[in-house]
């Protein structure tokens, strides 16, 4: 696996490339979830790269950018466990300059997490956009558990015309059920323990739903039973297209949950 530090070496690389080329991109901090996307991946083209950056414009003031967890020396020799082919690792100011040409994310990006955290999905899709400028992926591998996230890199995808499939790939969860993340990290031993409640409602709702009930309402009161002494943020029932819907729709509903344990928000999703 070679390190790739600068956007000239990516260049370099890039241009003499044949063949398929999939891409990870992250944030670093690296754990099973981003494994089985980098393994995925590696299945499936002929040249892998791997991304690591994180990113500010995503950030807002108040947020964690500083204390984000950064693991670079372990997060290299997982990227090479993998046998990925190319890890770029970008200083920021390689990234952006003094004046950018700016990404507006489409209206739906202000609802749910968008709403919780405004602008986040503008800085998104601006660094996605530049790293597949760079990277020019067959194919662009993104986990499920940012529901929202993945749906409007697809639009971009989709809106810009840009010659990349987008895979979605599901969830990883501890063994416990609890959805993996590099924010579980910040949790206290109760805290994580309270927090095995998020799977456990939306496997409630499952439950729920493949005994016949479809009715949304139905479904997000069940789920607020289970989640009863979490500080629950939301719980949203939502189409394909992320438009809320009144009935669940098997094939086109995804279930999102956001729940606060502390300054650390933890979501979760099901796609029915």
């Amino acid at each position: 696996m070679k390190i790739l530090k600068t956007i000239e070496e990516l260049q370099e690389v890039r241009k003499n490339i044949l063949g398929t080329v999939g891409f990870v991109p992250t944030m670093g901090a690296l754990h099973d979830g981003h494994i089985s996307l980098i393994k995925q991946a590696r299945t499936e083209n002929d040249i892998v790269f791997v991304s690591i950056f994180v990113n500010p414009t995503q950030f807002l003031p108040g947020e964690d950018l500083d204390a984000y967890p950064r693991r670079e020396e372990a997060d290299k020799k997982i990227c090479e466990m993998c046998k990925a082919d190319y890890l770029f690792m970008p200083e920021i100011s390689s990234m952006y300059k003094e004046e950018e040409v700016l990404i507006k994310a489409p209206n739906k990006s202000y609802i749910l997490e968008g709403k919780a955290r405004p602008s986040h999905f503008d800085g998104v899709l601006q660094v996605v956009l530049k790293l597949f400028g760079l990277v020019q992926p067959t194919n662009a591998y993104f986990g499920k558990k940012d529901a929202q996230q993945l749906t409007l890199i697809q639009q971009m995808v989709k809106n810009l015309f840009l010659p990349i499939n987008i895979i979605p790939c599901p969830i990883v969860r501890e063994s416990d059920g609890l959805a993996r993340s590099s924010r579980n990290v910040y949790l206290t031993a109760q805290q994580r323990k309270d927090a095995l409640l998020i799977s456990k409602s939306l496997y409630s709702a499952a439950n729920l739903i493949g005994k016949k009930e479809i009715s949304v309402e139905a479904v997000k009161n069940r789920m607020y039973e289970v989640m009863e002494t979490l500080d629950v943020e939301y719980v949203e029932i939502v189409n394909r297209e992320f438009d809320k819907i009144d009935t669940i729709e098997i094939g086109n509903t995804i279930i999102l949950v956001v729940a606060r344990f502390g300054n650390t928000r933890l979501l979760d999703n099901i796609w029915l």
